[in-house]
């Protein structure tokens, strides 16, 4: 059962090659810091930008490093082969799931998608979780959907896009689509700003950028959402709003977590892959202060 909080962490580059000591340090602070699983290669780790051989050694360099908590690797690819020879990687480095988005150039159709789904799920040892990601791949599921491919078997849990703002829409949401679900799969919550607002409206899990660099933010609200604190998750989460603006601003979080690790030590100046440039310095000042304005230097 996947459940509590998923850290999904850069995948730092350094002159244009896998910075794998800075990769390593990321993952001992997310051990160090108590999260429950680790996810290499997501939207974070720049898994789309990296070929297949440095992505089995980030998957490899994820498992040996992180003691006992379980390593799910993302394998998306723009085809099924390609998908597949993650997967085999991922597997060989001893990885405990497979997250898969379904990466595409052509606009994809329902059928594509799960048929996509089903060969991974019938030739993989470990289970899949489904990455619902529609503002990078354009494509967005339906429940129906959900239901067809959590019923392959294999499926380990579903990662949806934020939820409604208003708490009872949140809860009818979620359970609209825990009702098609089978028992064992759970959903994860993705979109940050949203996560708090998820938690409270029954995902299981929280699927978070931002753990994978400053995971003991995330695990505040985690953590208050299970002790049955959901006001004290609330503020922890509304602490952090002017880094969800600086998301928003910025186009999404990539470019703010990399100045964050880069600011922090975590990672070296120019983290991204190239074409993508990261921040300004003026916008990097503005990180950097609101690092320091909300305490998060540790």
């Amino acid at each position: 059962m996947i459940t509590g909080l998923s850290a999904f962490p850069l995948t730092p580059l350094r002159h244009d090659e896998v910075d794998e000591p800075a990769f390593i340090g990321l993952v001992e602070r997310l051990v160090a810091a108590g999260v429950d699983s680790i996810t290499a290669l997501g939207s974070t780790g720049s898994y789309a930008y990296l070929d297949r051989d440095e992505r089995a050694r980030v998957a490899r360099a994820a498992v040996a490093h992180a003691g006992d908590v379980p390593v799910f690797v993302g394998v998306g690819a723009t085809r099924t082969s390609q998908v597949m020879a993650h997967a085999e990687a991922a597997q060989e480095a001893g990885a405990a799931g497979l997250l898969l988005a379904p990466v595409s150039y052509q606009p994809l159709t329902e059928d594509d998608v799960f048929e996509l789904f089903r060969t991974v799920t019938s030739n993989s040892s470990v289970p899949v979780i489904v990455y619902d990601n529609p503002g990078t791949t354009r494509f967005t599921f339906t429940t129906e959907l959900y239901a067809r491919i959590a019923a392959l078997g294999g499926i380990a849990s579903i990662k949806i896009p934020g939820v409604p703002a208003d708490p009872e829409a949140a809860r009818t949401h979620v359970q609209q689509i825990r009702d098609v679900l089978p028992a064992e799969v759970t959903i994860g919550v993705s979109g940050d700003a949203h996560a708090a607002d998820g938690l409270l409206a029954g995902c299981d899990a929280w699927y978070s950028v931002i753990a994978g660099t400053l995971p003991e933010a995330a695990l505040r609200i985690v953590r208050a959402v299970h002790q049955g604190s959901p006001a004290e998750a609330q503020v922890e989460s509304q602490r952090l709003a002017p880094l969800w603006e600086l998301f928003a601003r910025h186009g999404g979080s990539i470019r703010v977590m990399a100045a964050v690790a880069e600011q922090l030590g975590l990672a070296q100046d120019s983290s991204l892959p190239l074409p993508l440039l990261g921040l300004t310095e003026d916008q990097r000042a503005e990180v950097a202060r609101v690092i320091e304005v909300l305490g998060l230097e540790g």
